[in-house]
């Protein structure tokens, strides 16, 4: 039966078109072309790539429709639920990223374990190890008992075909993808084609058959997870495990999660046992002395809702031959730390010109939270006068390029924290003396104030 052609026309000068333009080709009028209804047929190739007829239409609710909430699966490790919002989501598909021999393999088994020993169907698909490679290291973390099901296999076919056979697992572990192959399309296993597709293929049987995939990702030098950034728009939980391998502990991380916040991390060590949960990750970045030490602060940053005491060490090095002096930051952002100088320089009189500057983060601890600028200043000013901040103190603060002292976020939380960990003092913005604590608290305005202060000047 014959449809009918589409026709635009002109509403000015009533030319009639066969294809929509934005300026009308006799009278050159913009935005009068409008379409109607007109005679004549459409061919075949015309109706297939017409895409606003000849589908399924589907349902609308509104966004205050009443669902159920996904259903959270245990790991059985409280750190990893904390990262992950409370556990894995049924159907959802989780990528976790890190550095080699970082722990994300025994990471995953003893999570795998854990909930295989609490009666979850749970199958372990290794690409990179064999089957019984995998099987001796549960059994050096004490978790050879565990009914996992265990696979040495790259093809994402065989997969999902053993896989579709019987009943779903609850979680299905892929350690990693780069390894896995599909052949539906060319290139050798790793290439962005091959990861692409294998993800594509894992993710759709997670949501069809309600299994939760948990994908192992490799890193690129730089620390971010390798293979087409696509990748980590597909899945729908990004966690991230950091650390360095020379120290004991690692942090996971989640860079994105659609069930749940970014904003929670999970602290590990890294022990003969295999990874460790940290309840009070306090304890690992604190240095227990009992005399002052110059050029460090203690800063109680805030990872989510769990805060963390670190310390902050500075070195101030003066050079008498005149060369240009060094700027050297680990685990801080070296841009704010060329702020906070500059703002020490320009409205409180130091200088630092002529001094090369050293700043680290005790234990490999990466601080991203503005609230560190205060505890960054006092130890700068501390190393560079030589004297040292109150072993009782703790000190927390964002400073803005006037010199003035901004209040931070969950003030009350830092300082419950520090209070707990035996600290009796706290050098803060003067908007958070109010505050209900136990800890002693001297407010600042400015960051003059706070230089005079540690200074003694008046």
């Amino acid at each position: 039966m014959a449809k009918p052609q589409k026709r635009y026309v002109c509403q000015s000068c009533g030319s009639v078109s066969h294809r929509w333009a934005g300026q009308c080709a006799d009278c050159a009028e913009w935005n009068t072309l409008v379409e109607e209804a007109g005679g004549g047929t459409v061919t075949p190739f015309q109706a297939k790539h017409n895409l606003q007829s000849g589908g399924r239409s589907f349902q609308l609710v509104g966004l205050d429709a009443e669902i159920a909430l996904p259903e959270r699966m245990a790991s059985g490790i409280a750190e990893l639920d904390r990262a992950l919002g409370g556990g894995f989501v049924e159907g959802s598909a989780t990528l976790i990223g890190g550095d080699p021999g970082i722990g994300k393999s025994t990471l995953l088994l003893q999570a795998a374990a854990k909930m295989a020993l609490a009666g979850r169907s749970v199958a372990y698909v290794s690409g990179e190890e064999a089957a019984d490679q995998v099987r001796l290291r549960a059994r050096r973390l004490g978790l050879g008992n565990a009914p996992v099901q265990l696979a040495a296999a790259t093809s994402t076919r065989d997969i999902l075909t053993t896989l579709g056979q019987g009943t779903p697992p609850d979680l299905l572990v892929i350690d990693s993808i780069q390894t896995m192959h599909s052949d539906l399309i060319e290139g050798a296993p790793g290439t962005v084609s091959q990861v692409r597709a294998s993800a594509q293929e894992l993710i759709r049987f997670a949501k069809e058959r309600g299994t939760a995939v948990v994908l192992v990702g490799h890193v690129t030098k730089d620390g971010s997870i390798a293979g087409p950034r696509v990748l980590e728009h597909m899945v729908d939980t990004v966690l991230s495990f950091e650390g360095e391998r020379s120290h004991q502990y690692r942090i996971l991380r989640a860079i994105k999660n659609r069930f749940g916040g970014t904003d929670e991390i999970g602290v590990f060590a890294m022990v003969a046992e295999g990874l460790a949960e940290i309840a009070n990750p306090s304890a690992l970045f604190l240095t227990q002395r009992d005399e002052g030490v110059t050029g460090t602060t203690v800063f109680p940053a805030l990872e989510g809702t769990r805060p963390v005491l670190v310390e902050i060490q500075a070195l101030v090095v003066r050079l008498a031959s005149g060369a240009t002096p060094r700027r050297a930051v680990v685990g801080w952002d070296s841009g704010r730390l060329a702020m906070v100088l500059a703002v020490l320089e320009a409205r409180c009189g130091l200088s630092f010109s002529t001094s090369e500057v050293y700043l680290n983060i005790a234990g490999g601890y990466r601080v991203q939270d503005p609230a560190a600028d205060l505890a960054v200043a006092a130890a700068l000013v501390s190393a560079l006068s030589e004297r040292p901040v109150p072993v009782d103190a703790v000190a927390f603060g964002e400073i803005a390029l006037s010199g003035e002292l901004r209040p931070v976020a969950h003030g009350a939380l830092r300082l419950k924290e520090a209070g707990k960990l035996g600290f009796e003092r706290a050098l803060v913005p003067s908007a958070l003396v109010g505050e209900k604590t136990p800890l002693s608290l001297t407010g600042f305005k400015t960051l003059g104030t706070f230089v005079d202060h540690m200074l003694g000047r008046g």
